[in-house]
């Protein structure tokens, strides 16, 4: 009976192990699978944009797939698997843009730049002009498909008949005729087809090709540049004219008889390498230099001023509603909060409508008590006075939530000392609650100038950087801080979006901020030592 027993459990035994083992199998079955799915979307993603010549984001896919598979395919790194996604999203949303923007801004990356050199050089090959008489034609209907007929001096050439749902790959002969056949197709028929039948080319008796030029008419259309052997030289057929491209600029520009390029350069351009002549021409282009520094200096002075009236505010209305004695305390700290509870776009578009100089109700008080009329979107002093007002509104609660909680760890022994030694009011506040206060706010004093620095919702949604300055190369605007002018740079530029020159900006700010987070790491380490 004994060894029966022993018997079965030795069965039960196996076959959980069995069951272990095919359950370990089907879970590494199913893993590599899924990596290999995964492998072969991304691969096939990675040549899609290597085809078409994005070779950074190729490059970025096959990157974090490989280190994704990696670091799931491998026991050594199962630690990895859990901070991966965010490792992931770290390179994809930080790193990656972060090196791109800086690459850009050693290129001349702009809105007639936007190509690289076969794709510019295309482009200018499918340009063509009309270097002959232009015919009319008219089409002819048999059996579903359509045959074209062009008039010259009263006399019909005549195609075939041609399927426009299968168009053929070469050109179709006219011949002579007396008089078409088939039925005339109206002119809503030609509009239909009209894609189809700029596909098509006519080739006469005399070996000359037409192209449709018109809704009516075939015209002899000839490419506007010819290729030479070297795969860079074009020749303008119609002008005559050499062109080769100038890597300089990033253009095709004709050239003189020395070799020299002269005349406007052709768009589209082609990216380049232009070294560090955009952070050049921040320093040296009278148009940039001068808008850059007074945009810098403004950025400075209004991320300190908002840094120390939002502290300044915080600070006393926190005192305030913590002072024992005022009846409704929990009342007034609710209401102050507030301003923090509403999102910051609907606070500032308000604000915008109380400040409009013509039918706001600041302006109108300001009229009916003082008859004053100040106009806060139009004067550079005013404008920035209304944003430093504006930003102090928003961001006081958040100190005064800071302070309120710093207050309760101030002894009240040493309020106490104090008074015994005959301080007032005033006096404790500014040599014992301040300085204990500030101290300990310091790592997020300056992560508060680092925010202020790139407050772009404010000045798009408030000024868009109004009033504009006069005399630039670029937007500017005497509210603009140096992430809106970067901005502005980029997306709203006349002659074109310079967006290398927007990357040098942004590597600029990227320095500058970057110089800030290391300094509130010290300040912090040092405050836990």
């Amino acid at each position: 009976m004994q060894s029966h027993q022993t018997a079965d459990m030795a069965i039960d035994a196996s076959d959980m192990e069995n069951s272990k083992k095919t359950s370990l199998d089907h879970k590494k079955w199913l893993k590599w699978a899924s990596l290999g799915l995964v492998s072969l979307i991304n691969g096939y993603a990675t040549i899609l944009m290597y085809a078409r010549s994005e070779y950074a984001f190729a490059l970025l896919t096959l990157f974090v797939t490989a280190l994704g598979v990696y670091v799931f395919a491998r026991k050594e790194t199962y630690a990895h698997r859990y901070i991966f996604p965010g490792v992931a999203g770290m390179i994809l949303f930080i790193i990656f843009p972060l090196l791109y923007t800086i690459g850009l801004a050693f290129t001349n990356y702009s809105g007639t730049n936007q190509l690289n050199f076969d794709r510019a050089q295309s482009v200018l090959l499918q340009q063509s002009f009309q270097s002959g008489d232009s015919y009319k034609f008219t089409m002819y209907e048999q059996d579903g498909k359509y045959s074209i007929a062009v008039e010259d001096d009263g006399q019909w050439y005549v195609t075939g008949n041609i399927d426009l749902a299968q168009l053929p790959t070469d050109d179709v002969l006219l011949a002579p005729s007396e008089v078409p056949e088939g039925k005339k197709a109206p002119l809503k028929t030609v509009i239909s087809n009209r894609a189809a039948l700029s596909e098509i080319t006519l080739a006469t008796a005399e070996g000359s090709e037409l192209k449709m030029s018109g809704l009516r008419t075939f015209a002899e259309i000839t490419p506007l540049y010819l290729l030479q052997d070297d795969g860079e030289t074009l020749i303008n057929q119609r002008e005559n004219i050499t062109l080769k491209p100038n890597w300089d600029i990033g253009h095709y520009q004709q050239i003189d008889a020395n070799g020299e390029f002269v005349g406007e350069a052709l768009s589209p351009g082609f990216i380049v390498n232009i070294g560090m002549d955009n952070f050049t021409r921040i320093f040296t282009d009278p148009g940039i230099q001068g808008p850059f520094f007074k945009i810098f200096i403004w950025t400075i002075l209004f991320s300190a001023l908002t840094v120390v009236l939002t502290l300044a505010v915080g600070v006393v209305l926190a005192q305030i509603v913590s002072w024992e004695a005022l009846k409704g305390r929990g009342v007034y700290r609710v209401l102050l909060i507030l301003p923090y509870a509403v999102p910051a776009f609907i606070s500032i578009l308000i604000f915008k409508g109380l400040f409009n100089q013509s039918f706001g109700e600041i302006n109108q008080v300001l009229e009916g008590l003082f008859g004053l009329s100040p106009a806060w979107f139009t004067d550079p002093f005013l404008a920035k006075t209304m944003i430093i007002i504006v930003n102090t509104w928003l961001g006081y609660p958040y100190m005064m939530i800071l302070a309120m909680g710093l207050l309760k760890a101030i002894p009240e022994d040493l309020y106490e000392a104090s008074a015994m030694d005959g301080a007032g009011p005033i006096d404790n506040f500014f040599n014992i609650t301040m300085p204990l206060l500030v101290k300990p706010m310091i790592p997020l004093l300056i992560a508060s100038f680092a925010f202020n620095f790139n407050n772009f919702v404010l000045i798009q949604l408030l000024t868009n950087g109004a009033p504009d300055m006069i005399g630039t190369s670029v937007p500017a605007g005497h509210t603009d801080l140096l992430v809106s002018y970067t901005y502005r740079i980029a997306f709203e530029g006349a002659g074109g979006q310079d967006f290398g020159l927007a990357g040098a900006i942004a590597t600029i700010i990227f320095l500058l901020v970057g110089g800030l987070s290391l300094l509130n790491m010290k300040f912090t380490k040092l405050e836990s030592e």
